[in-house]
């Protein structure tokens, strides 16, 4: 009996064993299986859009097409943006009537869509490391902190692994560059292009990598020429088609860019480009958490000397990174951005990560040019002016930064960040240059708890991704119920939406991303912003009508705006009333000479229109930084007159009974004195501030 029992125990498959049972395919379906449902869960932790007015456009686009098949933003043609990604998320849309359960859907979306990064991922490293290796380049490709955009709207989650597909099938073709395999390549870039126009920097990198491959491999041009005349021939020949097609339609060659033409139309000055270029290959090395980055850049500068199998993964990924990186600084060099754009370079991740498994599996090489690489790679991240890059703009756009971030909130200053930065960056580069090959699975462990660690302060610190949304969806919405509008008067409604440019523009874009019936923007005050499509819009003084012609079922605005209508709801904590109007827009009441910031000038009038007696409450208040004694308040009404005194810190409401006029009309004349002019660029003649009219019957 105890003979059989050994015999028994020795026969158990051991959890090794059971592992190494398992095909590499098995492993990398479990993976993305696995990163979907983490990154679901992520997601739904986002409770509302907050990267504005990015994911208002691709949720109006992906309504529209889930609805008619067009791509309409605010039921009109408008711009020209990447289609992919929207037609991805339509079913979404077309799936659920409740826009906070499509919302939820289109994330589910998003996460399948960033976790099958890991797919191109494996395959191109498979051309350099074994399977098991390939699988580690998987698991890091999925586990950046880029991954929590499957959480937005945004054309990111497309990109991501379209980019790898297209990053796959350079190297492919740098491989063996058939006819096909040519082909492929230009129409997956065709495809990234369709998803977003920063594409056009894979132009370029699909054209030179060839030649850098050449050079790796000490290759003959001439013969570089022949083998990839298709893919320059078609690029050339398709570039000059587009330019002969924009210039027949009277149009600029930077009409190709889209909805970014504007970006074609700006001066690059080097300089500028040249320091920005600095400063995002600095983040991307932090972003890389070094180790990769000193990788990919230790085989860019020693390739010529390693194996011939590594020469077209090597030629492809510098290629790309490259361009890519390039394009980038050079879009935040304009003055309008000035900001480290890692949301639009982190796609080039994986091929580092790729480097660095290349780099142990042939056995950590350390020629002469390790030293200044690791030199180099640990000193950028220093160069970075964290003082200037830090702040609400790296919530959407530089990741990695937060945790420095909180860092400074808990431990240090702002300006001892640069110094923290290069402590930790001079550790990992005496790893890069000492760790034995032995150990050599100990770097790319490294960076996977480097992610671990520094997700939750991106995730939920305070300053994190949720922390913003959960912002985002209080500046617009407190009703408690995200959809409120189409809760209460049914999704097929017409809802106007007027803007008066008093309130915040979340209150706009928040409602009208969760209610499908906010259709119409009008802009009765100065323009929000974003450029989205809007209808200006002024009163008429004869009517109070908004012209030109404004119709609507119900209208949302702010109590500042005082239409006609029957109130139906209200965000009472931002103000904000839903009417039923059932026709033209029509204010009740007119006041002139007020600015637009509620400053009066001398004279104020005001006008309610169909006005059958009653009263006016009009708060009023004085400013002390301008006024240092007190001010006198005149106002006639009819036969009325009467007058109150402010001093500079009061606020005061005065309520005038009104008398009826010519055409139904009650008018109140105010007059203020004294006035004064701020001076320091504002010319304007001051006196009260008028914070409010509320008429009662």
């Amino acid at each position: 009996m105890a003979d059989s029992s050994t015999a028994a125990t020795t026969a158990r498959p051991r959890p090794a064993s059971l592992a190494l049972a398992i095909p590499a395919w098995g492993w990398l379906v479990g993976l993305v299986v696995a990163s979907v449902g983490v990154r679901y869960g992520f997601g739904r932790r986002m409770v509302a859009p907050w990267i504005m007015v990015d994911e208002i456009i691709y949720s109006e686009l992906a309504k529209s097409f889930a609805s008619s098949g067009h791509f309409l933003i605010r039921g009109v043609h408008h711009g020209s943006y990447g289609v992919v990604y929207p037609v991805l998320v339509s079913p979404a849309y077309r799936a659920f009537s409740s826009v906070p359960d499509a919302y939820a859907a289109a994330k589910g979306i998003n996460s399948i869509l960033m976790s099958l990064a890991a797919v191109p991922a494996y395959f191109l490293a498979r051309r350099v490391v074994q399977p098991a290796v390939a699988l580690l380049a998987a698991l890091l490709t999925v586990a950046v902190p880029s991954m929590l955009y499957a959480g937005t709207l945004m054309t990111e989650n497309a990109f991501y692994p379209i980019f790898l597909c297209v990053a796959l099938a350079l190297v492919l073709c740098l491989e063996r560059p058939t006819i096909l395999r040519q082909l492929v390549l230009l129409g997956l870039c065709l495809l990234a292009y369709e998803t977003r126009t920063q594409a056009l920097a894979l132009v370029p990198a699909i054209l030179t990598a060839p030649l850098l491959l050449a050079w790796y491999a000490r290759r003959p041009l001439r013969e570089t020429a022949r083998a990839f005349a298709v893919l320059w021939g078609v690029v050339v020949a398709g570039g000059l088609l587009v330019l002969a097609v924009e210039l027949a339609r009277g149009h600029s060659p930077a009409a190709a860019l889209g909805s970014y033409e504007t970006a074609g139309h700006q001066h690059y000055a080097v300089g500028a480009v040249l320091k920005w270029l600095l400063y995002h290959v600095a983040e991307l090395d932090l972003y890389l958490g070094l180790l990769p980055f000193a990788a990919l850049l230790l085989l860019a500068l020693s390739a010529r000397d390693m194996p011939r199998r590594a020469h077209p993964f090597v030629a492809g990924s510098v290629a790309l990174t490259a361009w890519l990186v390039l394009e980038v600084a050079a879009f935040a060099s304009l003055p309008t951005v000035h900001r480290v754009e890692e949301r639009n370079m982190f796609y080039v991740a994986p091929l580092a990560f790729v480097a660095l498994l290349l780099w142990l599996e042939l056995g950590l090489p350390r020629p002469r040019l390790a030293i200044p690489v690791a030199v180099v790679a640990a000193a950028l991240p220093a160069l970075l002016p964290y003082p200037s890059l830090i702040g609400v703009q790296v919530q959407s756009d530089t990741l990695e930064l937060l945790p420095w971030w909180w860092v400074q909130d808990h431990w240090i200053t702002l300006g001892e960040v640069r110094w923290a930065v290069l402590g930790c960056a001079i550790v990992l580069a005496a790893a890069f240059l000492r760790t034995p090959v032995r150990l050599a699975l100990a770097l790319p462990a490294f960076v996977l708890v480097y992610y671990a660690v520094t997700l939750a302060p991106i995730e939920n610190g305070l300053h994190g991704v949720r922390r913003a949304s959960l912002g985002a969806l209080f500046q617009g919405n407190t009703t408690g119920q995200r959809d409120w509008i189409d809760r209460t008067v049914g999704r097929s409604a017409n809802v106007a939406f007027v803007w008066s440019g008093r309130t915040d523009a979340f209150t706009l874009w928040e409602n009208e991303f969760f209610n499908r019936s906010v259709r119409k923007v009008y802009e009765l005050g100065s323009p929000i912003g974003g450029g989205l499509p809007a209808t200006e819009v002024s009163v008429d003084e004869r009517t109070g009508e908004l012209v030109p012609h404004a119709r609507a079922q119900y209208a949302l605005t702010d109590e500042a705006v005082p239409l006609a209508g029957t109130v139906v709801a209200r965000d009472r904590p931002k103000k904000m009333v839903l009417l039923r109007v059932d026709g033209p827009l029509r204010e009740t009441q007119l006041v002139f000479g007020l600015y637009g910031d509620t400053w009066s000038g001398p004279r104020v009038t005001y006008t309610r229109l169909d006005c059958t007696g009653g009263s006016v409450s009009v708060q009023l208040a004085s400013d002390p930084h301008l006024f240092h004694r007190g001010q006198t308040v005149t106002f006639r009404t009819g036969t009325r007159t009467g007058r109150m005194r402010l001093r500079p810190q009061w606020a005061e409401t005065i309520q005038i009974p009104l008398s009826r006029g010519a055409n139904g009309r009650c008018v109140v004349h105010f007059a203020v004195s004294p006035t004064a002019v701020p001076g320091n660029g504002d010319p304007r003649r001051l006196g009260l501030h008028f914070t409010g009219f509320a008429y009662s019957p």
